[in-house]
């Protein structure tokens, strides 16, 4: 589920990018705090403290009820390196899947 979440997000991050009606940002702002709050928990639950605090992070910039005002230019920096790391943690994370599935069936043909 985490992935899927990953991939929404990004993909609504890079839409950003463009020129949208303000209304957009607004519910992006709202998709966003629930995506990046839900990822929070996952890492929680899956004790990976960095990811954590990163999401919380997250949350909290993207939360809509007290603006941040970065500017166009740095929100469409922000928006580029957070969707950038999105899609880079599914694959550094499916990589590290692999490797430890791998490395556990070889203790069971033993």
């Amino acid at each position: 589920m985490s992935t899927q979440i990953k991939i929404i997000l990004a993909i609504l991050l890079f839409l950003c990018l463009a020129k949208m009606p303000y209304a957009y940002y607004e519910l992006f702002r709202i998709i966003a705090i629930v995506g990046f709050g839900v990822l929070a928990y996952q890492a929680h639950l899956q004790k990976l403290q960095v990811e954590m605090v990163i999401f919380i992070a997250l949350v909290l910039l993207f939360q809509p009820f007290f603006k941040i005002a970065l500017g166009r230019e740095i929100w469409n920096i922000v928006d580029v390196i957070v969707g950038i790391y999105l899609i880079l943690s599914i694959f550094i994370k499916t990589k590290k899947q692999f490797a430890e599935t791998s490395s556990g069936n070889e203790f069971k043909q033993h």
